[in-house]
């Protein structure tokens, strides 16, 4: 007998989820201790061990895989509390990092200042050496030089360097060498980050980006991993620790301290893929996920059943991160979102009260009202239910919060609650129509998946002010994420740089280069311990056509199967561009290996058959914007098969609840996932 269990770190708590050999599941939340992250997932671990009627020890020797989404990175960059990061350049690229492209996040602010730098100028230090275009030796690597650079930054109290030299992905030789003698030189040292082990390829500025970073959030990446792999094998857990990644995989935990960059923004990712297999299993066409938890609230376009994949373009905390990255936009408004007041005028968020002090209805210590004090006081919580009833909410104090809020705008208790509910609803709507405007979507013939601990309680708000017709509430949304990562198969995708025009291309060294990417991919997966026969490995050529700066990754049976892929990428050109350009010739870049270790998905869930609950409570709830009478409340774990309830209502669980406008009709899927028709 053997268990899987999922974690999800968000801002607020910490989601746990086990899958039971029979495929069902349990879901356990602990406040996240951001000191120490590794504390929550061990009290959720517990938690979950004592509703099997087990020890956490006994629990951890029956489990056989634990995948782990941390949000360390993100928190790194967020609080810029990396390690003391130095950079390695080819002489003259000294300031490459701070031209940025003369890309600006907010073209209409004159006044935004540059992102706070990761590697000061006094520790940018450029390095003799050249490569040419074509990967042949220039200026030999001035070793020298190296050593001398590597003595500076020792003594400035660097303790992770990031090397990125001219055209290192045609030949890394410069890379190698100068990290051996960097280690010489400075062998505590806690991290060496080469730029052709991190993005091999093209184009410069992103790729001295993406090392730098990966090199700034590598040290705390790997000592929480490190921390948290001790932990759990001292509480009996004898295998691989696995970590979620930002392109919807899972990898190692050893892979993932290497290349750190690739955990960033990679919390929501199981929530993501979770999502989409739900709405396919609802008969659902393409979908925009939402993940509305305490901290943040993310977006993701769904199309086709796979979330969008961005692979050059990402900015994640004002960086340039150029490895593969699901769509993710996420803005600050969540549960904890705090409400405030600036001249006479109410704002709710980016700020939040976080899992220490929290809403001011936790008791912890919170002062400043949030959105889920404001649910609170508007009915839409029960404070007695709240977190599976381990917590009992305090109604009089969040309502002493808003009535003091209120006052200085003029405003009592119930009316200030209302008014951060239309705020956060109205910028939580405002982010999804950005993602599908840019996306050219029209969110009229989309669905909304909503997900989260309070994805639900807002979901049918800003579906109608989207308007869309259904939205779907999928079982154990409240740890979707969590359980996500359980089903995630193990990704690893690396590439391998050439550049010749298509016609001129070596097929020799493409087959080369190919053999090496399924070697390297084939251990990698090997130590997670995917067998052989559940490998399914995806190519694509990346080509150009001539000037450009990004890639485009074209699908390919065979990475040797030249002409077919520019054929197709003549082909995607027209269709995206509306022009014609066959009559220039592409220029290869590289080939991509996606390999894919397929895990064992949980059995499907059927839904008992069931007629209709009956309500096990009923209070005034704010719901469309007014007072909605003795609302009926249901268990949502009451709702059978065949059951419809008809808002105004609620459905209570554990861990969220379903608010349902006049007119709206929420139906249980054979699945367990809750459809609902809005009664617009």
């Amino acid at each position: 007998m053997s268990y899987r269990i999922g974690i999800d770190v968000g801002g607020t708590f910490t989601d746990c989820v086990l899958l039971r050999p029979d495929g069902t599941l349990s879901l356990e939340k602990a406040p996240t201790t951001p000191g120490d992250q590794s504390e929550g997932v061990l009290i959720g671990l517990r938690q979950l061990a004592d509703g099997e009627g087990l020890a956490v020890e006994q629990l951890l020797a029956r489990t056989r895989t634990i995948v782990h989404g941390t949000t360390t990175g993100d928190n790194t960059m967020i609080e810029m509390s990396g390690a003391p990061t130095g950079l390695l350049v080819t002489e003259g690229f000294r300031d490459e990092i701070e031209m940025r492209r003369c890309y600006k996040e907010d073209i209409w602010d004159p006044a935004l200042p540059p992102p706070p730098p990761i590697a000061r100028r006094r520790v940018r230090l450029e390095i003799p050496e050249r490569l040419t275009a074509e990967g042949e030796v220039l200026v030999e690597l001035d070793e020298a030089a190296v050593r001398r650079a590597a003595a500076r930054l020792r003594a400035f109290g660097v303790t992770s360097i990031a090397i990125c030299f001219l055209y290192s992905y045609l030949d890394p030789a410069h890379e190698l060498r100068a990290r051996e003698l960097v280690l010489e030189e400075y062998p505590d040292v806690e991290m060496v980050s080469l730029s052709h082990e991190v993005l091999p390829k093209p184009p410069e500025f992103e790729r001295t980006s993406t090392t730098l970073v990966n090199a700034y959030v590598g040290p705390p990446i790997a000592r929480y991993l490190t921390r948290l792999t001790k932990r759990l094998a001292e509480a009996g857990y004898a295998h691989e620790l696995l970590v979620a990644t930002s392109a919807g995989g899972v990898a190692t935990a050893e892979h993932a301290a290497r290349r750190a960059v690739t955990t960033i923004g990679s919390g929501p990712t199981g929530g993501v893929s979770a999502a989409a297999r739900a709405a396919a299993a609802a008969g659902l066409g393409d979908v925009v996920s939402v993940d509305m938890g305490g901290t943040s609230y993310d977006v993701c376009l769904i199309r086709d059943g796979r979330p969008d994949v961005k692979m050059d373009w990402n900015w994640r905390h004002r960086y340039c991160i150029g490895t593969p990255m699901v769509d993710i936009p996420s803005v600050g408004a969540g549960g904890g979102s705090i409400a405030w007041e600036e001249g006479g005028v109410l704002r709710v968020g980016p700020q939040s009260a976080g899992s220490q002090p929290g809403p001011v209805c936790y008791g912890r210590g919170g002062s400043r009202p949030t959105v889920t004090d404001a649910n609170l006081v508007l009915g839409r919580l029960d404070p007695a239910g709240f977190a599976g009833g381990r917590m009992e909410l305090d109604l009089a104090a969040a309502r002493a919060a808003l009535a003091a809020l209120g006052r200085r705008i003029g405003l009592d208790a119930e009316a200030t609650a209302a008014a951060t509910l239309r705020l956060v609803d109205a910028n939580m709507t405002d982010a999804v129509r950005r993602v599908l405007s840019l996306a050219g979507v029209d969110p009229r013939r989309l669905d909304l998946v909503a997900f989260g601990g309070m994805g639900a309680v807002h979901a049918s708000t800003q579906a109608r002010a989207l308007g869309m017709r259904r939205v779907l509430v999928p079982a154990g949304a409240a740890g979707l994420s969590a359980r996500g990562l359980l089903t995630a198969h193990h990704v690893i995708d690396e590439s391998r740089a050439y550049i010749r025009p298509w016609q001129q291309a070596d097929l020799t060294v493409l087959a080369e280069l190919a053999a090496e990417l399924e070697s390297v991919a084939r251990a990698e997966l090997a130590i997670a311990g995917v067998p052989g026969d559940r490998i399914d490995l995806e190519w694509s050529m990346l080509l150009v056509y001539p000037g450009q700066t990004f890639d485009t990754a074209i699908p390919v049976a065979s990475p040797t199967d030249l002409a077919a892929a520019v054929a197709e990428f003549h082909r995607r050109n027209e269709a995206a561009r509306l022009i014609e350009a066959r009559s220039q010739e592409p220029v290869v870049r590289g080939i991509r290996l996606t390999a894919v270790g397929r895990v064992d998905q949980p059995a499907p869930v059927v839904l008992p058959e069931g007629a209709s609950p009956a309500p096990v409570a009923r209070r005034d709830m704010w719901i469309a914007d007014a007072w909605q009478p003795a609302t009926p409340v249901y268990r949502l774990s009451d709702v059978g098969r065949g059951a419809a309830i008809v808002g105004p209502a609620a459905l209570s669980g554990p861990f969220t609840t379903v608010i349902l406008h006049p007119g709206d009709i929420a139906v249980p899927t054979p699945t367990g996932d809750l459809l609902v028709e809005l009664g617009h």
